[in-house]
């Protein structure tokens, strides 16, 4: 249990007992996790769970009555400004940013019809789908009762299923299909590193510090100890070999350097359960995995022709983007997001994950 409890304890959660959220209140379930907990027990004294440990726990219970007890959806409304800063994997780490107005959504009696990203959940409209594989990754059926009764149905245009099949997976939509680690959470190395590099804990003038980072942190290692002394190692090398003037006048900022890094690795690698970001994606937003793609994708289309919208202008508007040494383009309406490297349209024609993904 070393990685999820080292995650538990740097997330949202950790001052949340383990057992409010895989409990919860009642002895039924109380009961329930103590027969669930026996194989447990079994599988640690003669080593026989998976290494990893797969998710998602398919009888884990139901978000409304665990997440449910603290958070509301309901009273979740308004927008959210999220300010974000990222450094491309050049020599001179070029910065850039982006303002994001989340429009988090929600809705009661007071502030009218539901809106925005919590639309989804259970207050007004009711969501069913049905996933052809364990980790619900691939969605290609989708059903929406909206609060007036409506009932939609959109089906993927690309992906084959067996609608025959469906009882056995069905699930209505809660918290977790998009929450899906929201306290075991194994950050990706471009992730971590960013916002080390905005607050200067990792030196930005370092050349080629970003991708040197990342680099050294997706390298495959046996043991977190060889990975900690390889880290050091690599880094090191990497400026005495192409830097050396650097590798004297900067060594305290590589020194920092090295020590974040480390901790990077050590928060979220753990080669001995082979896990990392890699084996568990988070399903919040769609850069590092498919996340809202998985059905807003521009290819599920209920009865009527209506597909289901993949304008990023649904969930955020951007408010304002910079690069480096250029002026800033702000908007209150949104501007038309630019992405840091010429690669033409493909950004709009692929998903983003299937360039920064694992």
């Amino acid at each position: 249990m070393e990685p999820e409890y080292t995650a538990y304890q740097f997330s949202p959660h950790a001052r949340v007992g383990c057992v409010q959220c895989h409990i919860g209140p009642g002895a039924d379930w109380f009961v329930r996790s103590k027969f669930s907990g026996a194989y447990q027990v079994y599988a640690v004294l003669f080593n026989k769970y998976p290494k990893p440990i797969p998710t998602p726990i398919e009888n884990l219970r139901p978000a409304q009555e665990t997440c449910e007890q603290c958070h509301w959806p309901k009273n979740f409304f308004s927008e959210k400004l999220h300010k974000n800063t990222y450094y491309l994997s050049d020599e001179g780490n070029t910065k850039w940013s982006l303002d994001l107005l989340i429009k988090i959504g929600g809705g009661n009696i007071e502030t009218g019809p539901t809106s925005g990203i919590h639309w989804h959940m259970n207050i007004a409209n009711e969501v069913t789908y049905a996933a052809v594989d364990s980790q619900r990754m691939i969605i290609p059926w989708v059903k929406v009762r909206h609060g007036d009764g409506y009932v939609s149905t959109y089906r993927s245009t690309e992906i084959k299923f067996d609608q025959k099949k469906f009882k056995e997976n069905l699930r209505k939509m809660d918290c977790i299909d998009c929450h899906n680690r929201p306290s075991h959470i194994y950050h990706t190395p471009e992730r971590s590193v960013n916002p080390l590099m905005a607050s200067n804990w990792i030196d930005p003038k370092l050349p080629f510090i970003k991708s040197l980072s990342v680099d050294v942190l997706e390298n495959s290692y046996n043991t977190k100890q060889r990975a900690l002394d390889s880290i050091k190692i690599l880094i090191e090398n990497f400026y005495e070999d192409n830097y050396p003037e650097i590798a004297v006048k900067k060594k305290q900022s590589i020194d920092r350097a090295v020590s974040e890094v480390q901790k990077i690795y050590a928060r979220n690698y753990f080669p001995e359960m082979k896990v990392s970001w890699k084996k568990f994606p988070e399903h919040i937003g769609h850069l590092y995995a498919p996340g809202c793609f998985r059905c807003h994708d521009g290819k599920h289309v209920n009865e009527e022709g209506k597909i289901l919208t993949k304008d990023c202008n649904t969930c955020h508007t951007i408010l304002a983007q910079k690069f480096e040494n250029d002026t800033i383009r702000v908007a209150l309406e949104g501007v038309k997001y630019q992405h840091p490297v010429d690669i033409g349209n493909a950004w709009m024609e692929m998903n983003c994950s299937d360039c920064h993904g694992s």
